[in-house]
């Protein structure tokens, strides 16, 4: 299998910068801008102190063969991302794999064009934190860094990966990348897992934990729930738009999902021009069960549900800004609780066996 051919670095920051919905037209592209690196930077924990022997060398390229990758490996040397390699191919954006050949990345790196602000480097991660949120210090550290990438800010998710210093993270409109823990160099790629001499795809268990760490962050209260009617076998994570078609064909399913045992937690997740104010006048609801009355009938009649007058908070933002690390490209975005993404039509019998109900 062939890993996919990713966008260029030119593109890294446009995807770091840019809305999904209404882009701000003012908004500067300032990661496309270079910055020299200042030579009284020092030495910093991300300075490579991999070696690249003949051992590895060889380990490495024929690890890769056996996976299928049949384009010229014209280097591999130490990659500036931590505990990595760089697989440099012909005509193709590089790899960047780790030593012992199971977790692989494919795109170009970028360096981050922010000026340097020197941090106390925080303790690199280990892969046992995999799907976890980074430290409160290396997130400050990541963001002290970020000074050029406007729209980074408190609000980004950052999550440990298996691999050691490198950090996963997600642009409030969902849209992830990598980045070394020194937050120096960041790539679109996402880390893909070699098993058993095979690309297996994404790396699924730290999607699943990641996911399962972003839903123990969301505020239940926030949360539009449909308790199963009968003894409880599933509980799904729904992010839903009150005007995406699929949403609303989805949501004629719950009462047989509820009826089959299946609980449906619901996070607002507004992606179209009109959504956010008319989902937060439904969040707007003063009970539980009014909220979910006005939420039904956006759903199944299309009908929106004015905010009483005395209601001026935005019950929807916090919960959607905390599901980013979801990193939802279209909705309806299913979950079990165990945070294992649907990836097939919610209108076929896979669905159901997915749910493990019958």
């Amino acid at each position: 299998m062939k890993l996919p051919v990713l966008k260029s670095a030119s593109l890294i920051s446009a995807m770091l910068l840019a809305t999904t919905a209404c882009a701000d037209p003012n908004a500067v592209d300032a990661a496309s801008q270079s910055a020299s690196p200042s030579s009284s930077q020092g030495a910093t924990q991300a300075d490579q102190v991999l070696q690249v022997s003949d051992e590895v060398d060889s380990r490495l390229r024929q690890v890769l063969s056996q996976a299928g990758i049949k384009v010229q490996i014209t280097a591999i040397e130490p990659s500036n991302l931590p505990n990595m390699y760089q697989i440099s191919l012909a005509d193709q954006p590089p790899l960047h794999i780790t030593e012992d050949g199971k977790y692989v990345i494919q795109g170009e790196l970028q360096k981050n064009p922010s000026e340097r602000v020197e941090t106390t480097a925080p303790t690199r991660s280990s892969s046992t934190q995999a799907g976890q949120p980074v430290s409160p210090e290396t997130k400050s550290a990541i963001l002290a860094n970020m000074g050029a990438l406007k729209h980074m800010n408190d609000k980004i998710p950052f999550y440990y990966t298996a691999v050691p210093g490198v950090i996963w993270g997600a642009t409030l409109e969902g849209v992830p990348f990598l980045l070394s823990d020194d937050a120096q160099y960041i790539t679109d790629g996402e880390i893909s897992v070699i098993e058993n001499g095979q690309f297996m795809g994404l790396d699924e268990d730290f999607e699943a934990r990641k996911n399962q760490s972003v839903f123990q962050t969301l505020d239940e209260e926030q949360l539009i729930t449909y308790p199963a009617t009968t003894a409880e076998k599933a509980v799904i994570y729904v992010a839903d738009d009150v005007n995406c078609p699929y949403c609303r064909r989805l949501h004629q399913q719950v009462p047989m999902l509820n009826e089959k045992g299946v609980t449906v937690n619901v996070i607002g997740y507004p992606i179209y021009e009109q959504s956010p104010e008319q989902m937060r006048d439904i969040w707007c609801q003063g009970s539980e069960d009014s909220r979910r009355a006005a939420f039904d009938k956006a759903m199944l009649q299309g009908d929106m549900t004015p905010a009483p007058a005395n209601c001026t908070v935005d019950n929807v933002t916090p919960n959607r800004d905390k599901a980013a690390g979801l990193a939802v490209m279209a909705t309806p975005a299913i979950y079990r609780e165990d945070g294992v993404l649907y990836q097939a039509s919610f209108e076929s019998p896979e669905f159901l066996e997915f749910l493990g109900v019958e």
